[in-house]
């Protein structure tokens, strides 16, 4: 009988306080061994939007390092796996106190737990620096590659924002032109001219210090739609700061965005921003779903 290695799979989901809402993550925990090529095979084999792996951490101040699949690529940062890998990490006491450091592709990120350190009940991660980008002027083609026409969208500019990945955002005037959506690729790919396609990630106000969003990736990393994408939150919170769609009290601007209900995994991200857009931080609630063993040959 040949051998057989076995890996831990731990499978939760983040931005929600409910099993089978938010986003589902796959977190292995013990993947020393595994190519990269391995890693990748699980997360296609795993088909959720992301999959995770727990290594260590190069920094011995760190807690570990972090790598992160979609089906198709490598990620160098995403939200939902930063904040469901480190729920992971204090839940299966490997990793202590209430401040963790994750090293990801982007360089390390802090994330801060909330309630008990071996069992939080709220996640904060400290977004990379956010950087709005290049203005795409071309607005009729990008609202008729989703469906909708120029007057669907806000005033705002439709641009580029990225904290390590980069998105493309679109302002829309209401929670019922998010939804209505009907996304043309071959059109959308067009839009973009002669730059990079990129991901789409689209909201709407819903009311004080609120929003309504959609993310939309099937031209880039295989993700058809997401339902919470913690790495455009970050970027998101810039975009709001920079054009003043929400209301900053105190020095600080505060938000939940609405994720994932047309799709039916219904996600809240909560996003916090400095007044100077220095800072900007996304937090959500993890709860657990199962656990098991992966079997790969020997």
């Amino acid at each position: 009988m040949s051998a057989v290695r076995q890996y831990q799979v731990i499978q939760v989901d983040v931005f929600t306080d409910r099993v089978f809402g938010g986003n589902p993550l796959a977190v292995i925990t013990n993947p020393q061994g595994l190519s990269s090529l391995d890693m990748q095979s699980i997360a296609k084999e795993m088909n959720l939007s992301e999959t995770s792996f727990i290594l260590p951490a190069a920094d011995a101040n760190h807690s570990a390092k972090v790598r992160i699949f979609t089906p198709a690529q490598e990620l160098p940062f995403a939200g939902h796996p930063t904040l469901g890998t480190a729920w992971v990490l204090a839940t299966e006491g490997l990793a202590r106190g209430s401040e963790l450091t994750l090293e990801e592709g982007v360089g390390p990120v802090s994330v801060r737990l909330e309630g008990d350190p071996a069992n939080p009940d709220f996640l904060w991660l400290r977004s990379p620096p956010a950087v709005l980008g290049h203005r795409f002027d071309n607005r009729a083609d990008f609202a008729g590659a989703l469906g909708l026409t120029e007057g669907d969208l806000l005033e705002q500019p439709l641009q580029v924002a990225s904290a390590g990945v980069p998105y493309l955002m679109v302002p829309l005037a209401t929670p019922r032109t998010v939804d209505a959506i009907q996304l043309d690729v071959a059109r959308l790919l067009a839009s973009f001219a002669d730059h990079d396609p990129l991901a789409v990630f689209v909201f709407a106000p819903n009311g004080d210090d609120r929003f309504y969003s959609r993310m939309f990736a099937p031209h880039t990393v295989g993700i058809a739609e997401d339902p919470a994408t913690g790495s455009a939150h970050g970027p998101l919170g810039a975009y709001l700061a920079r054009y003043r769609l929400a209301e900053i009290r105190n020095g600080l601007l505060k938000v939940v965005s609405e994720q994932g209900t047309k799709m039916g995994r219904q996600s809240f991200v909560h996003v916090h921003v400095s007044g100077d857009g220095g800072t900007v931080d996304v937090g959500g609630q993890v709860v657990p779903v199962m656990r098991g063993a992966l079997e790969l040959p020997g």
